[in-house]
């Protein structure tokens, strides 16, 4: 079944979320140091994905547009009034739930689970190849982050579930389609820069959760999509670099 690793990831969330809420009554203090581990554990993530780019110029060009594009459409916005709405539909109110309410924990997991080149190689494995270990082994990390997320964001954690699904469930389904039009090369081009670039959003998301800045890193999403026209047009024009370059 091809969305076989995306309902295992989407699984592990859920389990995770649930044990984190049961653990979610403790101390101010140990919230508060766990979120800060938190944070510097994702900037390290992020950090390592950066260092995947073989063209830094496509990765500041994607991020830079994208940021723009997303400041225009207000994508951060939109995700915290959606996380605001299931809010209100769950009948909390800011703040009663973890440090942050519903929308924090739904906001901060969906940023989490969704941005990086796990999703992705490991959505177009399970369609391609019929391959779930990377979203097997992405939702054993994610159970684990769900857990601590849970624990001090709240149990809106676990609406992340849902653009988690659509996300790779969408991507898997089209894999198959999208192998019959872009060669192996340049789709190994693309996951490298798309990596790099997702790692710095992933960065941003570091940097929020130890309250260094207050990076709106939602509106950092159609960098994404800029690397694939970007990386789209190199291919095309014959630019692309060779292999270790």
């Amino acid at each position: 079944m091809a969305l076989f690793g995306t309902l295992v990831n989407v699984l592990l969330i859920i389990i995770g979320s649930v044990i984190g809420r049961f653990l979610g009554r403790i101390p101010e203090r140990i919230r508060e140091t766990v979120t800060y581990a938190i944070g510097l554990a994702v900037m390290v993530i992020g950090i390592q994905m950066s260092f995947a780019t073989s063209q830094v110029i496509i990765v500041i060009i994607s991020i830079v547009v994208g940021a723009a594009i997303g400041e225009w459409l207000d994508l951060d916005g939109q995700l915290n009034r959606l996380g605001r709405w299931m809010e209100s539909k769950a009948g909390k109110s800011p703040g009663e739930d973890g440090q942050g309410g519903i929308a924090q924990g739904f906001v901060t997991a969906t940023l989490i689970f969704v941005i990086g080149s796990m999703a992705v190689i490991g959505a177009i494995d399970s369609g391609l190849r019929n391959d779930h270990d990377v979203l097997i082994a992405k939702g054993i990390i994610d159970g684990f982050t769900a857990l601590i997320l849970s624990s001090t964001l709240g149990i809106g954690v676990i609406l992340s579930v849902i653009p988690v699904l659509l996300y790779q469930g969408t991507i898997t389904m089209l894999a198959s389609v999208i192998s019959r039009f872009i060669p192996d090369d340049m789709m190994q081009f693309f996951i490298e820069e798309m990596t790099a670039t997702g790692g710095l959003m992933i960065l941003a998301i570091g940097l929020n959760l130890i309250g260094l800045t207050k990076i709106r890193v939602a509106n950092l999403i159609p960098g994404i999509l800029i690397v694939a026209l970007v990386t789209g047009l190199l291919y095309g024009f014959g630019f692309m670099p060779a292999a270790g370059e």
